[in-house]
């Protein structure tokens, strides 16, 4: 059978279950076994372990599993890859659409974004400060993951005769494991494809309208005709300013996406560094006015990481169910975060110029300490500093039950923070947060759509291409002026689908990856030099 025949299969049973059962099913994925209630008490209601969800035992299993069996590369070849990175060793003359810091932004941007301002506050409001530790650890054998996936990717990719790239997990799984094991990677690929439109391009969209709205709003009123709803549904309304919104990225997107990967390279390459300039530059400012209050927010993040106050829960096995709902809360929002063992960013670094696999998995580590690492942390330190973490429902209900603000979660908590933590220098400093959930989204959409650009090349062919950009760029349209839930759910579970597959890739050549690991680092790897005229 070919793989468009299959892929319409896929995506028919998909479509079937979706009529049949809702969104129910798919949502499952991340609560499951835990979601049936004789599994979720076990081995008892006061230690339920059976709640862990199966879907983050795997991948942090997985972590653990790949980190031993190589020999732990995030802390051997860490500092391989941040020269690889510097171009020390790029070759102009090897096969491949980027060179590797390009690579590594076209992923970075699609990995940084919403998860690392609003991921992270939702982790400390109902996780608490110890949330940040387990995102920490999550990270650590993500590293793992991203290099043990993009090695393989690059390993199996597969070059086209115009010189163009074709790679990621559906090609690992196919050109790794033979044509036997097709269907999961067309299972793969469809659930991509899904979660390109949804979770990489509606949900990013509707943040940055949702956001441009309530500042326009707060300018000219809700009453203004820009800022005015009109219910032209039940539980629809819609306004001119989120008509514009909509338009405006989808131009934006458009005039980038349509060029192809070179030009998205090129984009991401000038706008993730700068976007992340913004960000990182005022949270480093915040931290250096509140220095006196950084000892204390480490404090807090390793104490509640093992010990979290149960005050409302009692002792015993309500300490227990405290502890670990700040445990899963971390390494929810830690993978959510940098994406790693999902695959996506395993397709952008597939693009790389080199002819050595291992060599972009080294670059690929660096993804997970940029994102998770550096990034979140510094946003999980703002909100700590500044005090802004009181406004969660962790502190409210597990210290401080007399608080009595408002609470707040997501960008909300974050853009206090900044305003709070910016208060010393100018008025608004939640503004930086509006910026950066600006170009964290938009970054995100343009490298999802490379990711879906790939996966509907590989199941329909390279007729797919421009077709499947063009709904993208509608999608980036109607995510703007419709409410997302279902589409954040369903974006979810399109992630946790993609993930399976993926991990058993990477568990099934994990021998392979290990042999290739050795090979390359017996080598003395020298610094590529251009010949010139007179070298000849």
């Amino acid at each position: 059978m070919s793989r468009a025949k299959a892929g319409l299969i896929a995506f028919g049973i998909i479509l079937l279950i979706l009529i049949i059962f809702g969104i129910k099913p798919y949502e499952a994925i991340w609560s499951f076994p835990g979601n049936f209630n004789f599994i979720h008490n076990l081995p008892s209601s006061e230690l339920p372990l059976g709640a862990i969800p199966m879907l983050i035992i795997v991948l942090v299993g997985t972590g653990i599993f790949v980190s031993v069996r190589l020999g732990f590369p995030q802390i051997k070849h860490f500092w391989h890859g941040v020269k690889v990175t510097m171009g020390i060793y790029d070759n102009p003359d090897d096969e491949g659409d980027l060179n590797h810091f390009r690579a590594l932004t076209t992923a970075l941007s699609a990995t940084v974004g919403i998860g690392n301002i609003a991921g992270v506050a939702t982790a400390l409001y109902y996780g608490g400060p110890g949330a940040i530790f387990w995102m920490w650890i999550t990270a650590f054998f993500g590293t793992t993951l991203k290099y043990a996936e993009c090695s393989l990717a690059l390993k199996y990719r597969e070059i086209r005769p115009d010189g163009a790239t074709a790679g990621g997990p559906m090609y690992t799984i196919e050109n790794g494991l033979g044509e036997k094991w097709r269907w999961l990677a067309i299972s793969f690929a469809a659930f991509a494809i899904i979660c390109s439109f949804a979770q990489g391009n509606a949900v990013q969209s509707f943040t940055v309208s949702d956001q441009m709205y309530s500042e326009v709003a707060q300018i000219v009123g809700t009453e203004h005709f820009l800022t005015v709803k009109h219910q032209l549904a039940e539980n629809f309304s819609l306004s001119v300013q989120q008509v514009l919104n909509g338009l405006v990225m989808a131009i934006l997107v458009a005039m980038v996406i349509i060029g192809g990967i070179k030009r998205i390279g090129n984009v991401t390459s000038i706008l993730a560094p700068v976007m992340a300039l913004i960000y990182v530059s005022a949270a480093l400012l915040i931290l250096v006015a509140h220095m006196s209050m950084l000892g204390e927010s480490f404090s807090l993040i390793f104490k509640m990481a093992f010990n979290p106050p149960a005050k409302i829960a009692g002792i015993g096995g309500g300490t227990f169910l405290v502890f670990m709902n700040t445990m899963l809360w971390g390494i929810k929002r830690g993978l959510y975060s940098n994406e790693a063992g999902q695959g996506s960013a395993a397709i952008a670094h597939s693009t790389a110029k080199t002819k050595h696999p291992i060599r972009e998995g080294s670059v690929a580590m660096l993804g997970p300490f940029i994102d998770t690492i550096m990034i979140c942390t510094l946003t999980g330190l703002v909100i700590l500093t500044t005090g802004a973490w009181k406004h969660t429902a962790f502190y409210v209900n597990r210290i401080d039950p007399t608080f009595t603000t408002d609470l707040l979660n997501g960008s909300l908590l974050t853009s206090l923070a900044f305003r709070e933590g910016l208060s010393w220098l100018f008025a608004g400093g939640d503004k930086i947060v509006t910026i950066s959930v600006m170009l964290f989204a938009i970054s995100t959409a343009i490298s999802w759509s490379f990711y879906g650009d790939r996966a509907s090349e590989y199941l329909f062919g390279n007729k797919a291409i421009l077709p499947y950009r063009w709904i993208f760029v509608f999608f980036i349209f109607i995510g703007a002026i419709i409410p997302l839930e279902a589409a954040w759910a369903f974006g979810d579970a399109a992630l946790g689908f993609m993930t399976l597959p993926n991990l058993i890739s990477i568990i099934l050549l994990t021998g392979a990856l290990r042999k290739m690991t050795k090979d390359y680092f017996a080598v003395n790897h020298k610094p590529y030099l251009k010949k010139t005229f007179h070298d000849k």
